[in-house]
């Protein structure tokens, strides 16, 4: 570790098959803490390349505990986080929109690390139960279609990292990692990223694999479509640009959007929305970016997916598959 570290701080870059063999090392717990966070640190300072990431994506996969849930065609909605915006649990609250729309999700996702509240915060304040049981979990795609894959439960190599990223509480290159280790390998993905040149990382890497996917950057700089102005595009086919007007809604203003500052305020803006009391721009920020995953999986346009979305949402469909997979948390 020390000779690789003098080479990142003197700004030289290392090979995908070096990154690999770190995050290996790390899990099997061959460096100290200060040899992790100043490895992690290095990654702050300067843009990791697309040969690292990679790397570190092929070692993260090869060492999860897997599930296969490639009979249900799943889709996974996931923001990288790190964009400093601190926004409600959008991407959660899609992941059970789009379920209710009948579009099976294996949501991956974390304790929030730069954010207040991330997705796992919220599901386990809701009583959303972490399991990698593969019964429970395939019980809960049948009867809810979605299953919650909480990222520690998964990735047991990553436990001599999790204190430290916790402690650091500023985003690392795992941020960028979340979406891409899904240990379900679902073949659909709508990836949320926090900047363009991350954006395209994931696209080059995505076009590699044998994934249906869009990749979604908010120009303004969120990692999800925010509907506050324009939306960047990559998917299989094509790269665009999404508008408000897409979904047929007006541009939103920044704190129309914005999380609550606990756990406690964010599970309470989760449910008033999928109770039917969110506002009308809470609601239409969760529709476009569960529309844009349901139009990924069945090959839609961007309205048509929202209204999908919004039917889900506003019929209850939404509420009744969180209830469901609350009602299996307790057996």
């Amino acid at each position: 570790m020390k000779k690789l570290l003098n080479r990142l701080i003197n700004h030289e870059t290392i090979s995908k098959e070096e990154a690999k063999s770190v995050l290996v090392n790390i899990s099997r717990g061959e460096y100290n803490q200060s040899q992790i966070a100043s490895f992690l640190t290095v990654f702050m300072m300067r843009s990791i390349t697309i040969e690292e990431l990679e790397g570190f994506r092929d070692a993260l996969l090869e060492l999860c505990i897997a599930v296969d849930f490639s009979e249900y065609n799943p889709i996974d909605l996931c923001g990288t986080g790190g964009d400093g915006k601190d926004t409600f649990n959008i991407s959660t609250l899609s992941s059970f929109v789009s379920a209710g729309a009948g579009i099976k999700v294996t949501k991956h996702g974390n304790y929030g690390v730069s954010s207040k509240c991330g997705s796992s915060n919220v599901m386990e304040y809701l009583g959303i139960k972490f399991s990698n049981d593969i019964d429970f979990l395939k019980r809960s795609m049948d009867e809810a279609g979605i299953c919650v894959l909480h990222a520690p439960l998964f990735h047991p190599a990553m436990k001599n990292v999790a204190p430290i990223r916790r402690e650091l509480g500023v985003k690392t290159f795992f941020n960028m990692l979340g979406p891409m280790v899904n240990p379900a390998f679902p073949k659909n993905q709508m990836v949320g990223v926090f900047n363009l040149e991350l954006a395209r990382m994931y696209g080059y890497l995505y076009q590699n694999t044998d994934k249906n996917f869009t990749i979604v950057h908010a120009l303004d700089g969120y990692d999800e479509i925010s509907l506050t102005g324009n939306t960047k595009t990559i998917s299989n086919q094509t790269e665009g640009m999404l508008s408000p007007e897409d979904f047929g809604v007006p541009v939103l203003k920044q704190e129309q959007i914005h999380g609550g500052d606990s756990v406690e305020e964010s599970a309470e803006i989760f449910m008033n929305i999928l109770n039917g009391k969110g506002t009308e721009a809470q609601n239409n920020v969760v529709c476009a970016n569960a529309g844009i995953a349901i139009a990924t999986v069945e090959g839609l346009q961007p309205k048509e997916g929202f209204e999908r979305a919004k039917e889900s949402l506003l019929s209850g469909k939404g509420l009744t598959t969180l209830k469901k997979v609350q009602e299996l948390s307790k057996n």
